[in-house]
């Protein structure tokens, strides 16, 4: 149960962590957060776990803490800065792949000892991050537009738990059909392809439902940061 439990702690650190960022930095805050975590999760994804019994990959709470990010944004600062917000991260994901394509192609020093696991790393990094840009665009505009639609027909807080989740759980299932498609394309066994597919969604699933109480404690620090 070691990874179930550290899988708990780590989301419960990714979203406090995220609070952070925003009580402390505003909305310039959350641009930095979904930069930085469209790049990790992009990394972490490469790794495959054992939790309950289950494949998944990792990455899927940091990219899930993009879609609270945009979410936050959103509801406190309008569609506007959501959207640039995802350009933000999809900019960032792509400049950082073709950096390190150039990185890794240097010859290194025979005292190097670094090489080998920024290939093995990064060498991949191209077909998951043209999965992961074409995912992210697409959920992320069908997120904010979901979102922005149903706070306009229901603006009061009351119903903040319904077009966060709803929104989210929507656009994560277009990101994980879309990202699984492209990015683990002959990665792995049909089988395991479809394992993936499942386990990620109903990760990302979980991730959105845990997110809520996050996204309130974002909407009372409002006032604070603006």
């Amino acid at each position: 149960m070691l990874n179930e439990w550290l899988w708990m702690l780590f989301a419960i650190t990714n979203f406090v962590l995220l609070l952070i960022m925003y009580r402390l930095f505003g909305k310039a805050g959350l641009f930095v957060w979904i930069g930085m975590s469209t790049v990790i999760a992009n990394i972490q994804v490469l790794k495959t776990v054992e939790m309950f019994g289950l494949i998944a990959t990792l990455g899927n709470i940091s990219y899930g803490t993009v879609f609270l990010a945009t979410d936050i944004l959103n509801e406190n600062h309008g569609k506007k800065e959501a959207k640039k917000a995802v350009w933000m991260g999809f900019c960032s994901l792509l400049f950082m792949t073709i950096v390190m394509q150039f990185a890794i192609r240097f010859i290194p020093h025979e005292s190097d000892i670094a090489q080998d696991a920024l290939a093995t790393i990064f060498e991949i990094v191209p077909q998951i991050a043209i999965g992961s840009m074409a995912a992210f665009l697409v959920s992320q505009y069908i997120d904010v537009w979901i979102y922005s639609k149903w706070k306009k027909k229901m603006p009061s807080t009351k119903w903040l738990w319904l077009r966060n989740n709803g929104s989210t759980m929507i656009s994560q299932f277009i990101d994980t059909f879309i990202f699984c498609s492209i990015a683990f394309f002959g990665l792995y066994s049909w089988g395991d392809w479809v394992m993936i597919l499942f386990t990620t969604y109903v990760i990302k699933f979980i991730i959105a439902t845990l997110d809520t109480p996050f996204l309130y404690l974002a909407k009372r620090i409002h006032g604070d940061v603006q």
